[in-house]
């Protein structure tokens, strides 16, 4: 049993902008965010362009959402499709920060994303009121210097302020839940299916559902050890979560795992030769290799995912291969890649690709391979292509697969978070 009497007392707001690239477009447009419809989509001109947000009418009248295409969307003069301010999406984003430190100190504040920020608060009812007094206080206030609407989810933990927010907040009509450790069973063990649960994705769901684990409830009272010999840290943190319990602190926000170094992109059109994807995993594998020598990290574990296209009824794979040597080498992340996409590549047409490097070390635990002695000569080229990207642009240096027909990154590079800026 849980002896909630014995955890810290905090109380958190997390706060997301709701549909916050679709409201920022309409605030922008001089129209009601909440009433209008709109669609924020990658590129009006491309006919599969994915949606990337959605007003709330849109969604409602028409169910067009995130992830939707752009020929889904009905051809009614009534629906505003738009595409992505990115700059300006920003600029917005670090102005509703700022309007946060009117309520809080900085080190009180963590900003998970672009729309979605968390605040502690509960040394604050003095100066500000109860959490949900302080939680309509800051609410009005975006509204009233943005436009822009938002949600709020109270808790004591970190944990249980996010799961009100997406589990009740985003659906009530005052945008405001607040849950506490009474709530745990009669709000959070009825969820399912799992993956609806913070840190549980669709693997972690899928090998809790052959165990027999369907609702949090029931892994809330599955035995600890059986879950720790299954998923190891992972299983302790899942079961104790399913109670409501998180006991990290906002200086050191909640983690879903291990370090990842990933990238994956959904292709500006189907792929159906194997040699132009090989293209793309190498531009990919590049980009992955550069973010983790950027943060001195190696990694042992490469993953590759490939999705299929819809005109292939879906479906792929993400399979997975160690090294014996943790690596931050382009080339050797590539060569693992191919290794994947030979053996497990169905010759169908491809829509998307992930790839990533996890199981990480210090780039400076690295050893030398005495088999291989141009290795560190290896390593260090990718530092040095790194400092010339650094002082002239992430397009200064290119592959030349990058040129192709087939390649991505030359478009990538003019887009401010993965979107026209």
């Amino acid at each position: 049993m849980i002896d909630y009497s014995s955890l810290p007392k905090r109380a958190y707001l997390t706060i997301d902008m709701r549909s916050f690239y679709a409201s920022a477009s309409a605030v922008m447009m001089g129209l009601d965010p909440m009433k209008c419809y709109l669609a924020v989509v990658g590129n009006t001109e491309r006919s599969g362009s994915v949606v990337l947000a959605a007003s709330p009418a849109l969604k409602r009248k028409y169910g067009i959402g995130t992830g939707s295409r752009l020929y889904e969307i009905p051809e009614d003069p009534e629906i505003y499709i738009v595409n992505p301010q990115m700059k300006m999406f920003i600029r917005l984003s670090a102005n509703i920060t700022r309007l946060f430190y009117q309520y809080a100190a900085p080190e009180d504040i963590l900003t998970f994303s672009i729309d979605e920020s968390l605040v502690r608060v509960d040394h604050l009812k003095k100066l500000w009121g109860s959490p949900v007094e302080i939680a309509k206080k800051i609410q009005a206030a975006i509204y009233r210097d943005f436009g822009v609407p938002s949600a709020v989810g109270i808790g004591p933990n970190m944990l249980m302020s996010k799961l009100a927010l997406d589990l009740e907040a985003k659906k009530s009509p005052s945008g405001i839940a607040e849950w506490t450790y009474k709530d745990v069973k009669t709000k959070l063990w009825p969820i399912r299916p799992l993956s609806q649960m913070w840190g549980i994705g669709r693997r972690m769901e899928h090998n809790l559902n052959r165990m027999g684990i369907s609702t949090v409830g029931q892994l809330a009272n599955y035995p600890l050890e059986r879950l720790e010999k299954r998923f190891g840290i992972m299983g302790s943190q899942i079961y104790y979560h399913a109670h409501g319990v998180d006991m990290s602190k906002i200086e050191e926000p909640m983690r879903s795992g291990q370090i990842t170094f990933g990238k994956s992109q959904i292709l500006l059109r189907d792929y159906d030769n194997p040699e132009e994807v090989r293209m793309v995993i190498l531009e990919m594998c590049e980009e992955v290799a550069r973010r983790a020598r950027k943060a001195k990290k190696a990694g042992r574990t490469i993953s590759l995912g490939i999705g299929y296209s819809k005109t292939e009824t879906g479906g792929g794979f993400h399979r997975s291969v160690s090294l014996d040597q943790p690596t931050n080498v382009t080339m050797e992340i590539f060569k693992a890649c191919l290794k994947l996409f030979r053996r497990f590549y169905r010759d169908q047409t491809v829509r998307s690709i992930s790839v990533s490097l996890s199981n990480i070390i210090e780039d400076n635990q690295l050893q030398l391979n005495l088999f291989e002695q141009d290795s560190a000569k290896k390593r260090e080229l990718g530092y040095v292509m790194d400092s010339i990207r650094q002082k002239y642009g992430s397009g200064a240096i290119l592959r030349a697969v990058s040129y192709t027909e087939a390649g991505t990154a030359v478009q990538r590079n003019k887009l401010v978070g993965g979107h026209q800026a």
